[in-house]
C-alpha cells in the first residue's frame, strides 16, 4: 500500500515590521517631495514678483525716457522760441484760435520755451487729477511734436516748421507763410513739414483703474476729440508709487550741465524774474519707485526711500519695492 505524503507549503509575504518600515520610508519620501514642491512654488512666486516689479519699473522708465529724449523737437528745428504762437505770458490761447483750447493751467499747451517742466512734490495743474494725486510725487511735463510728419487735421494743434522757424495752427490749411511747400531739388525733402503738438504731464495717482488700491503712473495728454483739442487722462503703469525729476541746467551756453534744479525752478523759465538769460535744460534725472501689486509673505520693507529731493520715510509694510533712476541726455537741447 502506497502512502500519500502531503507537503505543507509555507505561505510567503511581509511581516508587520516590514510593512511599518516601508510606510515610514514612503512617508519620508512623500514629505521630501512636498517640501521640494513647496520650496519650488515659493521660489516661483518670489521670482515672478521680482520680475513684475522689474517689468513695471522698466516700462515706466522707458515711457518717460522716450518722451524726454524727444523734448524740444519742433519738427524741422529744436528752437521753441522760433515757433510763432507759443506763449511766455500765461496766455491759454495766444493766437486766438477759433476752437476752444483746453487748459491744465497757464499756457500749459503753448509754453514751448520750456519743453520740460513740472511741479516739485505736488500736483498743481488746473485740470483735476483723475482719482487724485500722491502729494510727495513730482509732476513731469514734456512738450514736443510727433516724430513723423503728418497731414494737417482740423481741430488738432499742430506745428508747421522749417529749419529756421515754425508756427502753431489748428485749422486744416497750412499757414500761408509756409506756402508753397516745395521740394529740395537734390534731396527731395519738402521745405516745411506738419507735426502734431504733443504735451504730456505725468503724475502718480493713489489708485489704479485696472487694479484698485494700487498706485499708478498716469498722464494728462493733449489729443483731439470731436474736431477740437482735448486733454485726456490716461493710465500708464499700475504699481508706480513715486516719480521724481531734476533738471540739468546749462547756465553759460557751453553745452554742459552747470547744476541740477528741481522742476518749477525760475532759473530756466524765461517769464520768471529769476531767469538766467540763455539757461537751457540739457539733461533730466528721473527716479521711479515701484511696488508690488499685492503683499508678499516673508517681505518686511522697512527702508527709508529718498528719491530726488523727496523723503518718503519708513514704509514698513509687506510690499516688494524697487527704486530705479536714470540721467537722460536731451538730444534736442544743444545749440
Amino acid at each position: 500500500m502506497h502512502k500519500t505524503v502531503h507537503t505543507m507549503r509555507r505561505q510567503t509575504g511581509i511581516t508587520l515590521v516590514e510593512l511599518m518600515v516601508a510606510l515610514a520610508i514612503g512617508s519620508f519620501l512623500i514629505m521630501g517631495a512636498i517640501q521640494i514642491f513647496s520650496q519650488s512654488r515659493q521660489a516661483f512666486i518670489v521670482n515672478e514678483s521680482i520680475a513684475r516689479v522689474n517689468e513695471t519699473a522698466h516700462f515706466a522708465m522707458d515711457t518717460l525716457e522716450a518722451d524726454l529724449r524727444m523734448a524740444s523737437n519742433w519738427g524741422r528745428n529744436s528752437r521753441g522760441l522760433a515757433v510763432e504762437g507759443r506763449s511766455l505770458v500765461g496766455d491759454d490761447n495766444p493766437k486766438g484760435f477759433n476752437v476752444p483750447i483746453p487748459t491744465c493751467g497757464d499756457n500749459w499747451a503753448f509754453d514751448l520755451a520750456r519743453p520740460i517742466d513740472g511741479t516739485d512734490n505736488g500736483y498743481n495743474l488746473a485740470c483735476a487729477a483723475d482719482g487724485g494725486s500722491v502729494a510727495n510725487s513730482d509732476v513731469v511735463t514734456i512738450r514736443r511734436v510727433s516724430v513723423q510728419p503728418v497731414a494737417p487735421e482740423a481741430g488738432r494743434l499742430q506745428v508747421q516748421s522749417t529749419r529756421i522757424q515754425g508756427e502753431l495752427f489748428e485749422v486744416v490749411d497750412i499757414p500761408g507763410a509756409f506756402l508753397p511747400v516745395t521740394n529740395h531739388p537734390v534731396t527731395g525733402a519738402p521745405s516745411s513739414a506738419t507735426h502734431n503738438l504733443i504735451v504730456n504731464s505725468y503724475y502718480v495717482a493713489p489708485t489704479s483703474d485696472l487694479i484698485p488700491g494700487v498706485p499708478t503712473l498716469r498722464r494728462k495728454t493733449l489729443t483731439v476729440r470731436n474736431g477740437a483739442p482735448f486733454i485726456e487722462d490716461q493710465e500708464v503703469a499700475p504699481g508706480v508709487e513715486n516719480i521724481q525729476l531734476q533738471l540739468g541746467i546749462d547756465l553759460d551756453e557751453d553745452n554742459t550741465v552747470d547744476r541740477y534744479v528741481n522742476p518749477g525752478d525760475d532759473v530756466y523759465n524765461p517769464a520768471a524774474a529769476g531767469y538766467v538769460p540763455g539757461a537751457r535744460v540739457m539733461t533730466a534725472r528721473i527716479w521711479v519707485l515701484v511696488r508690488g501689486v499685492t503683499t508678499e509673505f516673508g517681505i518686511q520693507d522697512a527702508r527709508n526711500y529718498q528719491p530726488g529731493n523727496a523723503n518718503i520715510g519708513l514704509v514698513n509694510d509687506d510690499f516688494r519695492r524697487l527704486l530705479v533712476s536714470k540721467t537722460i541726455l536731451l538730444r534736442n537741447a544743444r545749440s
